[in-house]
């Protein structure tokens, strides 16, 4: 019973994080959808998988979080590119 009012308490936690980062920046606005989102960040934070869930501070949750959110971000910018813009890409990245 514990595990699951802590796991609806991180869930809500999760939820309202992913929300904000949303809200406040149109990239993620545009190019994600919330929904499937809130489920990554759900399953990333699974209580199962990260036992100490609930020790990670607000603000190093939200680092986190953006990082993932950027992640997707950025793959699903990359699946928009033709196979010359990959190459580019390709290339840029493994000079730098």
């Amino acid at each position: 019973m514990t595990q699951s009012i802590y796991q609806q308490s991180n869930y809500q936690r999760l939820t309202e994080i992913v929300n904000h980062l949303i809200d406040n920046n149109h990239l993620y606005q545009e190019n994600l959808d919330r929904e499937e989102m809130i489920a990554v960040m759900k399953d990333t934070f699974n209580p199962v998988k990260v036992v100490d869930v609930n020790n990670i501070s607000e603000e190093e949750l939200k680092k986190r979080i953006k990082r993932i959110l950027s992640l997707h971000l950025v793959s699903g910018m990359l699946n928009d590119f033709t196979p010359e813009q990959m190459r580019i890409f390709d290339e840029s990245v493994r000079t730098s």
